[in-house]
């Protein structure tokens, strides 16, 4: 009995200390909205057993990371994942001005905010962004992207 008292009194205090520090333990709404596919462009694919993941973002985003200027206000960059062959879901990362203001200083990924949707484009609230967040930030330097090095320079060569 004594345990389960133990183990019950450090969930509810940890249940009690994360919304301090400005983590969220669930899924949330946020203001990412999902873009029109048609205006993006393909520039890699990630595969991992039998998850397929194509990446794709805007024109203007391409042209900066080439450039080695920042990524525009208004990006959108998607990944599309696929499992066995079949459209799964939909991970979304939308640079917006204000954006960063919405989370504590803690979570915060520049003007980044992060979305999943299920392959009909309804918001996936299976997904905690806040995880999103937490393994973006390690991309710090490269304005929080893990692929902008797949993107071409205009020599042709990767970004490093």
């Amino acid at each position: 009995m004594k345990r389960v008292l133990n183990r019950s009194c450090i969930a509810a205090l940890a249940i009690a200390i994360t919304p301090l520090l400005g983590w969220s333990v669930r899924a949330e709404i946020n203001r990412v909205r999902f873009p029109d596919l048609d205006g993006l462009v393909h520039y890699t694919t990630v595969r991992r057993g039998s998850v397929t993941e194509h990446i794709m973002t805007t024109p203007a985003a391409l042209e900066a990371v080439k450039n080695r200027q920042p990524i525009p206000v208004g990006t959108h960059f998607v990944l599309v994942d696929y499992r066995d062959g079949q459209l799964y879901r939909y991970f979304v990362m939308e640079k917006s001005e204000g954006f960063g203001a919405d989370y504590d200083e803690r979570r915060r990924t520049g003007d980044w905010q992060f979305q999943w949707f299920w392959a009909n484009k309804s918001v996936n609230l299976n997904e905690n962004t806040a995880r999103c967040q937490s393994c973006h930030n390690s991309q710090r330097g490269a304005d929080y992207l893990f692929t902008a090095y797949r993107i071409p320079r205009l020599n042709g060569t990767p970004v490093e």
